[in-house]
């Protein structure tokens, strides 16, 4: 209200001074008719002027200017009913990201160029006032009359000495005005500068008595102090770096709040979460490996879509769930999905978002963001990496860790005060469920937990026929048969590495200049996957290649020769990531383990470190990888398993890697007796590996000597050199999930979520027959 009023009050005044008919100011008529033989046209307005294109920048703008933009010739009357001149077109171009941003702060611009001026815009009411400001004072300034300056003597002999001065006034301490008496003289002001007061009244007393002038008659004197603008010149600088900081606030990432809110520094207490309506591309049939997971979240779906089928059997449907798993199983894809599907507003936010620099900017943002769901309801929420927020309370109280708390108590105030009547699910994604707050995760809060784990050989099937979908193929391979067979050849795979997989098999077809994606490809991008980037260039000398070679060799033999060993599919020697060397076998998928069976894997795994033994009589360093995974597997084997005849059947938490252990559950008495069971265990696998490698010897040398000719041995180079596996072993899809049932995994609906996205299904149709 306040620069409206301004702006009123103001420009009728300097419209009249642009036009020289002010009582005054003849001095600007001179001015004004300059920009007359400058700008022909004697009517034109102070702002046309001042907004029109200087000589030879008229073309500048025809490349930016749209073909249905009006010329600027065909203009309209400002009070004429041209819809294109409606109240909201000042301050909007109805354009999108960068450019429709740009034209909306030129708008206004854009309509006093036409000669429109637009009084309801902000932007320009604000330009009006500043405007004002500056010509005001550059006014004031530039014509004021300050007087001429003449100098004590001349005061002394012409005016004090004739009697022509009415009053003296001291201005600031620093000079003194001479007032005439009127029609004495041409002058109405003369000034001199003065040294000191004092000094002026001891010289000014002085002058009058030698002129003779009474005291009677003596000249009066006044002091006064005025401003000259010095004071407002320095306050310059600091009220332009003011309004720089004020429009940064206004402009800046921080300036335009949510849904058109107003900007500011305040705006980072609203909530950053994001609301999905359309143009989300992936849906349930694009998720594969989690069926089970998929039904809980239809149903969650179908509830707000069709909540009467439920409410007239009485059921509530659960206020949240939580999806848990490892990384890469797909929790934040079928979030994706579920926004996909739904057909109601999708809100989503990641938990570290609530955390800042600022104290209380977590609560206020988890409020707002309630605030948001409340609005769109029915709507679905969905934070994911919960624990950045949802971590277990009581761990200390100091700094970020007592504002994490805050804003986990204010979720938990926001989530308990959810009711059935709001139609808001709160969905949750996290690959660390062990270190929730038991109370976000109690019933009432997040009522499921639905674990995605990794997906079995048939969901991995799934999954690669829906990573294929996008793929060029020979044409002489079957997607179905090719997912089949890369699925028994990554087990323990997610839905994550799968997709890498098909991605840098794409990436290789191109890089071979290949015009379709092949087995061949698959195969090289399993391993660039497995055992990392493969290094042909290396340089090795010729005795650590040969050392590699039997190293190699050891595990591939002892795994040929025991009944536990995975099967073996390829070894190679030539150097991948970090390893010189690698042995690729295939595990079979199992959840039980027996004591033979980690036996025989740790003898596996020490094949390599007993070969360099046994034929070099030295080790080398490239067992420590080796003896790593035999460690960890022993230690499982005696503190988790209670596979220990000494220590009992007992079971120990094991510290997980990079968590704290401050104190071991156990007494050091303990802690001894399973250091000496894990050592025995140790000495006993390397004991019978290295009788089993004395008794192979032969079969070890044949396998290091080939892999010093080819680098690189398959299956079938392996049964001809040793012979065919004494065990059965599994390899192929069919054999792996024979006597499960199907071949397929099953994706059949219950009953009552036959029909849930029965709406959309027929809308897709629609608009793919149109």
């Amino acid at each position: 209200m306040a620069h409206r009023l301004a702006a009123a009050v103001l420009s009728p005044p300097l419209a009249a001074l642009w036009r020289g008919h002010s009582r005054g100011l003849a001095k600007l008529v001179p001015v004004r008719q300059w920009c007359e033989r400058v700008h022909p046209g004697c009517g034109m307005s102070f702002h046309h002027w001042l907004c029109s294109k200087p000589e030879g920048f008229e073309k500048k703008d025809e490349k930016r200017q749209g073909p249905t933009e009006a010329a600027p010739d065909n203009k309209e009357p400002v009070g004429s009913k041209n819809p294109s001149l409606s109240k909201n077109t000042w301050g909007s171009s109805g354009g999108e990201g960068k450019r429709g941003r740009k034209d909306e702060d030129l708008g206004w611009w854009n309509h006093m160029q036409k000669g429109e001026f637009p009084w309801d815009n902000k932007d320009s009411r604000y330009l009006i006032v500043m405007g004002a400001g500056i010509l005001t004072g550059f006014f004031y300034l530039y014509y004021r009359d300050p007087g001429r300056e003449i100098s004590w003597k001349h005061f002394v002999h012409y005016y004090l000495a004739k009697g022509l001065v009415d009053r003296l006034e001291v201005v600031n301490k620093q000079f003194v005005r001479v007032f005439p008496i009127p029609g004495a003289t041409s002058e109405k002001h003369i000034w001199f500068n003065i040294g000191s007061v004092d000094t002026f009244e001891r010289n000014l007393e002085a002058a009058q008595l030698e002129l003779g002038i009474s005291s009677a008659q003596q000249v009066s004197v006044v002091y006064s102090t005025e401003s000259d603008g010095s004071f407002l010149l320095s306050m310059v600088p600091s009220l332009l770096l003011l309004g720089f900081l004020l429009f940064t606030l206004r402009r800046g990432p921080m300036g335009s709040g949510r849904g058109g809110r107003g900007g500011g520094i305040f705006s980072v207490a609203e909530t950053t979460a994001k609301v999905l309506k359309d143009n989300i591309e992936v849906q349930f049939k694009d998720v594969a490996g989690c069926e089970e997971a998929k039904l809980e979240i239809m149903e969650f779906v179908n509830f707000l879509k069709n909540p009467k089928q439920y409410q007239d059997l009485g059921a509530k449907i659960p206020k949240g769930a939580m999806l848990t798993g490892p990384p890469g199983t797909g929790k934040t894809l079928l979030a994706k999905a579920t926004a996909g599907e739904a057909n109601v507003p999708f809100i989503t936010v990641n938990g570290s978002e609530f955390l800042e620099m600022f104290v209380g900017v977590g609560p206020a943002r988890v409020r707002d963001m309630f605030a948001l769901a409340r609005k769109n309801a029915p709507c679905i929420l969905f934070i994911d990496e919960i624990d950045a927020v949802g971590r277990k309370r009581g761990h200390g109280n100091f700094g970020g860790q007592s504002e994490q708390e805050n804003t986990l108590n204010q979720l938990l105030v926001e989530m308990d005060g959810f009711n059935s009547s709001t139609n808001v699910v709160v969905l949750a994604g996290t690959n660390r469920p062990d270190v929730l707050d038991p109370a976000l995760t109690r019933p009432g809060r997040f009522d499921r937990q639905i674990y995605i784990g990794p997906p079995d050989i048939k969901g991995r099937a799934s999954i690669f026929k829906v990573h294929l979908r996008p793929l060029k193929l020979d044409a002489d391979i079957s997607r179905d048969t090719l997912a089949r067979k890369m699925a028994a050849r990554t087990p323990g795979f997610t839905g994550a590495d799968i997709s890498n997989v098909c991605n840098e098999a794409a990436l290789i077809a191109a890089r071979h200049a290949s015009p379709t994606v092949n087995e061949k490809h698959f195969e090289q991008a399993i391993e660039r996957v497995i055992g990392g980037l493969e290094k042909k260039t290396q340089v090795l000398q010729p005795n650590e290649k040969t050392v590699v070679a039997y190293h190699e060799a050891g595990h591939a033999v002892v795994g040929w020769f025991l009944k536990h060993a995975d099967p073996l599919l390829k070894v190679s020697i030539i150097p991948r990531g970090k390893g010189l060397g690698y042995a690729q076998y295939l595990p079979q998928e199992q959840f039980l383990y027996t004591r033979e069976q980690l036996f025989d894997r740790m003898c596996m795994m020490l094949g390599g470190r007993v070969a360099e033994q046994l034929f070099f009589g030295r080790i080398t360093t490239g067992a420590q990888d080796d003896l790593r995974k035999v460690t960890q597997s022993a230690y499982a084997q005696v503190v988790q398993f209670g596979m220990s005849d000494k220590l009992g059947q007992v079971s120990f938490d094991l510290p997980r890697q990079g968590d704290l252990m401050p104190e071991k559950p156990y007494s050091e008495a303990t802690a001894e007796l399973i250091d000496e069971e894990v050592r025995a265990l140790i000495n006993t696998a390397y004991e019978k590996t290295l009788e089993l490698l004395t008794q192979c010897r032969g079969h070890v040398e044949k396998v290091g000597k080939r892999l010093l000719e080819k680098e690189v041995l398959e299956k079938a180079d392996m049964v001809e050199l040793l012979g065919p596996r004494p065990f059965a072993e599994k390899s192929t899809y069919e054999e792996f999930v024979e006597g499960t049932g199907s071949l397929e995994e099953d994706t059949s609906l219950p009953k009552g979520l036959k029909n849930w996205n029965l709406e959309q299904e027929e809308e897709t149709a629609q608009e793919k027959a149109s």
